[in-house]
């Protein structure tokens, strides 16, 4: 089956080739996707770079300036770091959920419930007043990957046994949990009436390079913090999953046959369940690291969309456990330099454009694209 696309009536000028559609029945080449996802971000800078110049910019000079804002030095290169760490937890996450064609839209949630779980190990709280440092991050760790795979239970659980559209759920649960994180954070938990808690002991707070400037100059101003070390880690543990375990083949036969998956005698809805804890649990990691690493307190606005970007850069990245590493190292410098670059929205106007090309690439995965030299009379 083939769609063509024509340059002209019967009558009327036409063009000596013709650009035609073919619906690919053979395997993918394996360089495609990664050429797609590249070719996707280069143009959607060109675009961008139009844009600017359309409204008075220098596209080139921003270019420059977005460079040095991110890439510039150790420390600004740091600052992207700690921005894609979570970054990478959530494009996992997203990743894990998808790979089963399963449409996770709510990391956003998760990463706040994570960060309410890792929370309450600090104000409640769950463990012993004094005790040693990496008993309180590893129990801050376990709560939070609770924290997130209880609300990755839900919408699972509902999808399992009732099929109810886990979009719709899990996007629901979004400003479920943030309103819930809201009614402590502002009465139950507030710090002098604001809209945040207590800054947290030192002992719950992640180890960072600036930590050891003094016995390490090259360190100082170096935000970097161990988030980074969880979120590599559970890249290394996504891929193991993905191509060397028998889970991982599960997910996959689910999610690209359930029919023959279903004729195999695997357990769907288990397996529907245990995929949306474990994706869940990833984001609420990326929750408990962000609160711990960064702001070291609980607050309102502890993401700036970090959930929803994970589903771009799970996309961008072809659900590639690494390429999400890379990809997340690009949209952190998107944010640190969104910060900096004027006008203040180009930054969010970059990231929509790489969402739209990345959505319209998917037609070079599902089509072959031909120019053909017309030799006789082209009907649709």
């Amino acid at each position: 089956m083939s769609a063509t696309a024509s340059g002209g009536g019967k009558s009327g000028f036409q063009l000596p080739f013709v650009l035609t559609f073919e619906k690919r029945i053979e395997d993918i080449p394996k360089w495609l996707p990664a050429a797609t996802s590249i070719g996707s971000v280069v143009v959607a800078f060109i675009i961008s770079g139009i844009i600017l110049k359309l409204i008075g910019g220098q596209p080139l000079v921003v270019g420059r300036f977005f460079f040095n804002a991110t890439f510039g030095s150790w420390a600004v290169f740091s600052d992207t770091m700690v921005k894609a760490t979570p970054l990478i937890m959530v494009g996992l996450a997203c990743a894990i959920a998808f790979k089963m064609k399963l449409w996770n839209i709510g990391a956003e949630g998760q990463f706040y419930a994570g960060a309410f779980g890792a929370s309450l190990v600090v104000l409640v709280p769950l463990v012993p007043s004094g005790s040693p440092k990496v008993v309180v991050i590893a129990a801050m760790i376990i709560m939070g990957m609770v924290g997130g795979a209880v609300l990755g239970f839900i919408p699972g659980f509902l999808k399992a046994r009732f099929n109810v559209n886990e979009i719709i759920t899990t996007l629901m649960l979004n400003y479920v949990v943030i309103l819930w994180n809201n009614f402590w954070i502002f009465n139950q938990w507030s710090d002098a009436g604001f809209q945040m808690t207590p800054t947290f002991d030192r002992v719950a707070w992640l180890p960072r390079l600036a930590d050891y400037a003094r016995e390490y100059r090259m360190f100082s101003g170096i935000t970097l913090h161990l988030g980074v070390v969880f979120g590599i880690v559970a890249a290394g543990i996504v891929w193991w999953v993905f191509a060397r375990s028998r889970w991982g083949y599960e997910i996959k036969l689910i999610g690209d046959n359930p029919q023959a998956a279903r004729y195999a005698g695997l357990n769907i809805a288990r397996n529907i369940i245990l995929v949306m804890m474990f994706s869940g649990a990833l984001a609420g990691l990326a929750g408990m690291s962000e609160i711990s690493g960064v702001v070291h307190r609980l607050q309102e606005r502890i993401s700036p969309g970090y959930g929803f970007t994970g589903i771009i850069i799970a996309w961008l990245a072809k659900l590639n456990p690494f390429a999400i590493i890379l990809v997340s190292i690009l949209f952190g410098a998107l944010i640190v330099a969104g910060r900096e670059i004027q006008p203040s929205g180009l930054a969010y106007l970059l990231q929509g454009i790489i969402l739209f090309m990345v959505i319209s690439s998917d037609v070079l995965l599902r089509y072959k694209i031909k120019l053909v030299r017309r030799t006789a009379e082209v009907t649709a």
